[in-house]
């Protein structure tokens, strides 16, 4: 089996990292520098970069704050937000990112996902995907955009795969219902998700205790495991969920 990865989320508004419930009520948790620094010294895999009132506000990417995260971490990063252009892509992946994270705009406009897939290869290219349960998709999920505040007529299996046939080369699933609320992802969105695609799902939004992560490996059958709250506010180190994981047989990198 392939290492399980942990993923750090540092969702940025302001210039600042912020923690919300369900994409609301944000609050000011820190400086996002420091932030990454500290949870690469921890042993973070990756790191993600949302800055995330980009796209409602029509703007770009905050870059200088991208520019000085990439220069103080040496794992994977990967950062989103307000990316609508081939040359928005490029700027960021020139600041020092990995990959390249498209939500809104993606959905806004499909092409963008195979024009940087062409350009800078599918491992550069990530789609966000923020769903929340709904009756009236085919699947149960829909696919809403602009931070949570949008809704679309998209179902969130369908538009998972499509995106993959367009180049998308990994998937960051964001339960709307479960993120902030530290009871655990949504293990039946991941698992509806990554079986039905060829390509990592990234499972995002719920992450509380340890035994979450590990849920949603085994049940959920997620690629990687995205964190925010339950390690910025100190609740555990990453070292903690790793050793975890470790002792209930799960393949992890560990770093010390």
């Amino acid at each position: 089996m392939l290492e399980k990865r942990v993923v750090v989320c540092l969702d940025v508004k302001n210039g600042r990292t912020t923690k919300g419930v369900r994409f609301k009520d944000n609050r000011d948790i820190g400086d996002p520098v420091e932030m990454a620094k500290f949870y690469y010294e921890e042993g973070a895999d990756e790191l993600v970069f949302y800055d995330i009132t980009a796209s409602a506000e029509g703007r770009k990417i905050m870059i200088d704050v991208v520019r000085r995260v990439a220069e103080v971490i040496f794992i994977p990063f990967s950062v989103g937000g307000g990316i609508g252009s081939v040359d928005d892509m490029r700027s960021v992946l020139l600041a020092g990112a990995e990959k390249v994270s498209v939500n809104s705009q993606a959905v806004k406009n499909p092409a963008i996902i195979e024009e940087g897939a062409s350009l800078f290869g599918n491992q550069c290219i990530v789609l966000g995907l923020d769903a929340k349960r709904d009756s009236e998709m085919k699947n149960g999920y829909r696919v809403v955009i602009n931070g949570g505040r949008t809704p679309t007529n998209l179902d969130a299996l369908e538009w998972a795969i499509k995106a993959e046939k367009l180049g998308a080369g990994e998937i960051v699933l964001n339960s709307i219902d479960a993120d902030g609320t530290q009871e655990g992802y949504e293990n039946r969105l991941t698992r509806l998700i990554s079986e039905n695609v060829g390509i990592p799902v990234v499972a995002s939004g719920g992450a509380g205790v340890p035994e979450h992560l590990y849920t949603v490996f085994t049940e959920g059958k997620a690629d990687a495991a995205l964190i925010a709250s339950m390690v910025h506010y100190r609740k555990y180190s990453i070292r903690e969920i790793k050793e975890y994981l470790a002792n209930r047989g799960v393949p992890v990198r560990m770093v010390w």
